[in-house]
């Protein structure tokens, strides 16, 4: 607990060095204060003509985590198959998988929403503008990333619904303007994760003039 209180003081460099991708989290509820923060964050992301193109599904009932999981997993299961994956394997991968969603206390999915956004008689610009959405998506859920960090609490990142929307959408009954783009678990860290090294600053900047 002393831990989580003593990111409230953090400044927000040490909070984005010390944000980090948690798959296994315990079994302890966050409080809903906490998690609307969160969304809260999100809400005041850069987005294109400020249309805010994202909505957000948030789970923290066991059904409707447990009706997701399964879905995804059976397409999953199936992707990997196609793939020439083993068996055995499909079947750990899938099982961490869904003990992964199902064992979150809170599942937020961020959906890309695009019905408000600007429409051009050219293809280009078109996909251009759905450029936008997407980034500010991502602008979106790295507020949601960072609050929750500062707040005590820890997140993964999941990618997945990016390959099953459909999948995602019809588990949830979702409404189909909806296209989910990532799944984040939220809550404790059970198991203080292996942070992956960061390429140095002279190895990312290409053009300094």
């Amino acid at each position: 607990m002393s831990g989580e209180a003593n990111r409230l003081s953090l400044s927000l460099a040490d909070i984005i060095r010390g944000r980090r991708s948690v798959r296994r989290l315990a079994d302890r509820p966050v409080p809903r204060d906490d998690v609307l923060a969160i969304l809260e964050a999100a809400r005041w992301a850069p987005s294109p003509h400020g249309r805010q193109p994202w909505r957000f599904v948030v789970l923290t009932r066991a059904e409707p985590k447990r009706i997701l999981a399964e879905a995804m997993g059976a397409e999953w299961r199936r992707q990997l198959a196609l793939d020439g994956q083993d068996e055995a394997i499909i079947e750990l991968r899938a099982q961490a998988s869904y003990k992964r969603i199902t064992g979150a206390p809170v599942v937020i999915l961020p959906c890309l929403y695009t019905v408000d956004l600007d429409v051009y008689p050219d293809a280009l610009r078109n996909a251009v503008e759905t450029t936008m959405a997407v980034q500010s998506l991502g602008c979106a859920i790295q507020n949601m990333l960072l609050t929750a960090y500062s707040l005590g609490l820890d997140c993964g990142w999941m990618c997945a619904p990016l390959f099953c929307p459909t999948v995602v959408t019809t588990a949830l009954d979702l409404d189909p303007a909806l296209t989910p783009h990532a799944l984040i678990t939220v809550g404790y860290a059970a198991v203080e994760p292996v942070r992956r090294e960061r390429l140095p600053l002279d190895a990312l900047i290409v053009l300094f003039d």
